[in-house]
Formats: C-alpha cells, structure tokens, sequence
C-alpha cells in the first residue's frame, strides 16, 4: 500500500472511512517507512527487529534473476533464520496468546512458518500472493473475508486473556482485483482532476477498509477496545503498473517518488496508524522518522516484556505514542536494497529532514532535504558536498556493522540486455507484457462474511 492512498493521508478518490476513524481516534505517522522496499525483507524485520541487512532477507523471497545486469546481486537467506526469536516467541513466553493469519512470506515449507514461529493460531499462506492464487480457488478478493473471519475467530476464542495477533493482509497487492459492487462505485464516482483514480484499485482498498471496521466493531462489541493496542502498516511502497512497469497504470504515489521496488520515497514510505486508548491522544500527527525495525521493540515494551537475546536495531515507538512530539535516541534509520526491481541496487540513510541514496553501480550521490522536497525532485550533492560524504561514510560504517552484503562487477553484463527478467528455472526472459495481462484487474465475488474459522 502507498503513502497516498488512504483517505486520512489525502487521497482524493479513495474511500477509507473506518481506517480514517482509527487515526481520528489515534496517532498518524507521517514519517513512517517501511525497512525495504519489497515484502518478505520487511517482513523480516517485523519479526525480528533487526535490519534486513542484519537478517540476510534483503529481497523478496525466493528473488529475481536478471543476468546482464552491470552488478551481481548477492544472495539472500530464504527463510527467517532459526535463531531469531519473534514477537509471537515472546509475548506467548509472556503469557500472550498468539495468533498469525494471512500472508508469512518468510519461509517456503511449514517447517518455517509461524506456527512454528510462536504463533500458536495460525492460517497463511507461504509464499506470493499470486502464487497461491494459481493453484487454488481463492474465496472472496485477496482473501479478505476470509482472513478477517479467522482473526475475529481468534479474538473472540482469546477475549478473556492476553492476545497478540497479526492479520496479514494479501491486499494491497497484484493482481489488482475487488468486489463488484466496491468496483460499480468507482467507476460511477466523479473522479478528481489528476491521478490515476482507478476503480478496481480503489475497490481494492475499500474491500480491506471493511476488513479493518469489522475488526474495530468486534473489539467494541467485546469491550476490548479501550484496552487494545491496535496498528495498521503496509510492507512497502505502492505500485504504480500492473506487473514490474508494464500494463496498466493502477496508481500513484504522488507526491512522492517512485514505487515499490524503489529506495525513493514512493517505495519505502508508508502509512501507520496507532490507536491505544489512555496513552495516545486522539487524532495526533507524529513527524519523528520511523520504520518497521522499531515495531518488535515497541510491542515487547507495551506487552511489559523482555526483548528476546539477540542484537535489536529498532527503537521503541512508546515515547513517541506519549508524545508525538519527542525525539528518539539516534541520529539516522538506515535502508540496504542491493538488487534490481523497479530502480537499481542501492543503500540510503535518513538523518533528521536529510536523506542520501548511494547506488551500488558507481552513479553520482544523491542527496535530499526531505522536508523541503519531498518529492526528491533537487539533488543537493554537489551544492552540500559536505553533508552527502558525511552521510555517504556513516552509511559505509552501518552497513559494516550489520554484515551486509554487498553486489559485485558482473563479467556477463550486456547493456543491449540489461533490464531483462529471466525465469532461474526455466533460463529465459520472462514475457512482461504476456504476465501483466494475466495479472489484469478483475472483480471478484465476495464471500459471506461472518465463517466461522479456522
């Protein structure tokens, strides 16, 4: 899901009334980012409240392959690592019940998956989306129905104890499919001057909207409301086209740069949502920088729990839901995406209102004021060359810090060639135009809601 598009972060099209509530009813995050730009290494510092870098997760899992690139990417573990222990290991030791529904994207056989993970509910899928999506008859768009009932299942069966559980939502994500009825609305809305405003995309959207008012009425009904941290994120950035640049333009995320794919802001920064009733005050903006390697930390503090040991890079966000006005104790939030998908392999570094991206491939530094521009429209390296080495050599010093892994010269690499996806198993390019036509938008019926699950 992109920054821009929910209602409450000002999209002008959309329709998201029950997420607007909870950021009526808490704190909004605008500075929030998600640690890369794909899912399964954001994922991964989710769950172990490290840097992908730190973790070995730095791409989607299993990868990509493009052969003729200037750079070979380097290699990414594909499964969480057995030794880091995640926020379901601890709050279950806490004497939390522990729940997981929906999209894992950390491992590729139940051996790896949350119920083994301490996640002691559970009911996901391992891999892509859209790979599940081949091989089975999914009920409902993206499963949502489904996998709302399943976590109000597992919140109704916990309601008289302690409870940590994570709906993990296939949208928003290709393909860009809705309900019928979200998707007659959108077409028959008056669409605003600019964008994109689709109408599958936006039913998309509303669809999971639902899912999140669903929730918020049971924890009423239940009387858990007033005594339940609740969160909403997204893994990345929002995409732009219906299949790695090609088809059709679904959205934008105007006015930031780029998308999913992309260590621009389009591709990491993304919209968060705290409620926590007697400790956030209502309808509060914080602007202090943030990202998904924080929120492990901030669970075990709010939980009154120990953080597991292993090496934590993530700061908790308590201070900051007190008091959207304090600062934390660091000078900079740091991103590793050494691969090729919609942009180049990179690293960045936010620092305050600046922010630097060094491309792995020998390109000129490039050097943002974030508050000023966020559309990271103005290079400012050769003005302030100061400030970009500055940066350029604390984000040298991290990376050595976490061992990341870093690209290498590739010996086969054929600009005529460059930018081809090539299927690994099969050693040929991949037909982009043919596979964003099977990843068209399309309406899907709606499942009856209420299913008693799992």
């Amino acid at each position: 899901m992109g920054w821009p598009d929910l209602a409450c972060y000002g999209h002008p099209f959309h329709e998201t009334p029950h997420i607007d509530r909870l950021a009526a009813e808490g704190m909004k995050f605008s500075d929030f980012y998600a640690a890369t730009p794909v899912c399964s290494s954001t994922r991964s510092t989710i769950q172990s409240g490290q840097y992908a870098a730190r973790v070995g997760i730095t791409d989607f899992i299993p990868g990509h392959w493009r052969p003729f690139e200037k750079l070979i990417v380097p290699p990414i573990d594909e499964a969480l690592p057995a030794s880091i222990r995640t926020p379901g290991d601890v709050l279950s030791a806490a004497g939390y019940a522990t729940g997981y529904f929906g999209k894992w994207h950390l491992g590729p056989d139940d051996t790896r998956g949350p119920d083994n993970r301490g996640y002691g509910v559970t009911a996901r899928t391992l891999g892509p989306e859209f790979q599940a999506w081949r091989k089975t008859k999914v009920p409902g768009p993206k499963q949502i129905d489904l996998l709302t009932d399943q976590t109000l299942w597992f919140i109704e069966q916990n309601q008289q104890r302690p409870f940590f559980v994570t709906l993990s939502h296939h949208a928003v994500h290709i393909p860009v499919e809705a309900t019928p009825e979200a998707i007659e609305k959108y077409r028959q809305k008056a669409k605003p001057a600019g964008g994109v405003n689709h109408p599958f995309y936006a039913g998309m959207i509303e669809d999971l909207d639902r899912s999140v008012g669903r929730i918020m009425a049971a924890l009423e009904d239940l009387g858990l409301a007033e005594r339940t941290l609740f969160v909403f994120t997204s893994d990345n950035g929002g995409i732009r086209k219906i299949f790695t640049g090609v088809g059709e333009e679904v959205s934008t995320n105007a006015p930031l740069r780029d998308e999913k794919g992309s260590l621009y802001e389009g591709g990491i920064r993304v919209p968060m949502i705290v409620r926590w009733p007697g400790v956030v005050r209502p309808n509060t903006v914080c602007s202090e920088p943030t990202t998904t390697v924080d929120l492990m930390s901030t669970f075990c503090q709010a939980a009154g729990a120990a953080l597991p040991d292993q090496p934590i890079d993530g700061t908790s966000l308590v201070p900051l839901l007190i008091d959207p006005a304090a600062k934390l104790p660091r000078e900079a939030i740091y991103f590793h995406y050494p691969h090729y998908h919609h942009s180049r392999p990179a690293g960045a570094i936010r620092a305050g209102d600046w922010k630097l991206i060094e491309f792995f491939d020998g390109a000129p530094l490039e050097l943002y004021n974030l508050r000023e521009d966020i559309g990271e429209k103005v290079n400012l390296a050769e003005k302030m060359p100061d400030k970009a080495q500055a940066l350029e050599k604390d984000l040298a010093r991290w990376r050595e810090s976490v061992g990341a892994r870093m690209p290498s010269p590739n010996p086969n690499y054929d600009p005529s060639r460059a930018g081809q996806w090539w299927n690994r198993q099969m050693n040929q390019p991949l037909d982009l135009e043919a596979m964003a036509k099977q990843y068209r938008s399309r309406s899907v019926e709606r499942q009856p809601p209420n299913q008693k699950a799992p």
